[in-house]
């Protein structure tokens, strides 16, 4: 039995971050990793650097905002760019079968509109949710592993959430929005990192602003989903804050991770 560790990483510009996020994989040695907001378009990715690094990378790239990929030391395959049968010109889904030693895996990057800013922007994080939710419940009919992990940007629970009366009805944690992430949940896919650990507070997202990340001011709004079959075979679902989010010229998240025996 073979273990395989995924992970999932918000960067927030991977040519900006490439310095850092080459010395994470080298420390954590995740075999795939989903991430989001790239900042920059496909051919700018820099894949020669992550191949270097031991990673195959499948990119939807987007000029300046958005952008996912899925980097792995297996072989990447069957990839989709956007999500299926919904219109959308930010690149902010990319799903792929990834071929492991003695079985395949279906993983997505998904990067969650934040929603910020205005209603026309908090009613396309909704319509996001509902299209992805469609996707999903089809995918979910098949029998196999599947991870889909990102940022989701919504914390579903007050453990998620450093003060959570403060951040009642706000961006990340409006009660629309939890009740949309909580659909996700409801079609059968498990949060793995709170099926780990029930009652343990940890958060993937601090703000720049306000000393969030010195006084642990944040969120948890970064999740790798699995679907049951994949839910069985966890060992350990972890978030490496210490060593990445505290490293000079740091992403605003930090990533979260799982191990599955496969």
């Amino acid at each position: 039995m073979t273990n395989v560790k995924i992970s999932s990483f918000n960067v927030n510009s991977v040519k900006a971050r490439l310095p850092q996020l080459l010395a994470w994989l080298k420390n954590s040695q995740p075999d795939i990793v989903l991430l989001q907001e790239l900042k920059c378009i496909e051919a700018d990715f820099p894949f020669e650097a992550l191949f270097d690094a031991g990673y195959n990378a499948a990119v939807y790239g987007q000029k300046t905002y958005n952008g996912v990929a899925i980097i792995s030391k297996f072989k990447i395959e069957d990839v989709v760019k956007g999500l299926p049968n919904y219109e959308d010109e930010q690149a902010r889904y990319i799903e792929a079968i990834v071929s492991l030693k003695n079985s395949v895996m279906r993983v997505a990057s998904i990067y969650v509109p934040n929603g910020g800013g205005d209603e026309e922007k908090f009613l396309y994080k909704l319509d996001f949710f509902d299209a992805l939710k469609t996707h999903l419940a089809e995918l979910h009919e098949y029998d196999e592993i599947q991870i889909f992990g990102g940022d989701f940007n919504v914390a579903v629970e007050e453990i998620d959430c450093f003060d959570p009366k403060s951040a009642d009805g706000q961006i990340l944690f409006h009660p629309l929005e939890r009740q949309k992430f909580r659909s996700l949940l409801n079609l059968g896919f498990i949060d793995s990192y709170r099926a780990a650990n029930p009652n343990h507070q940890a958060f993937s997202w601090w703000d720049y602003r306000g000393n969030s990340w010195q006084h642990n001011k944040g969120f948890r709004i970064d999740y790798l989903l699995t679907s049951p079959l994949a839910a069985d075979k966890i060992l350990e679902a972890t978030i490496e804050d210490r060593g990445v989010r505290d490293q000079e010229k740091a992403s605003d998240h930090c990533p979260v991770c799982l191990t599955l025996a496969t």
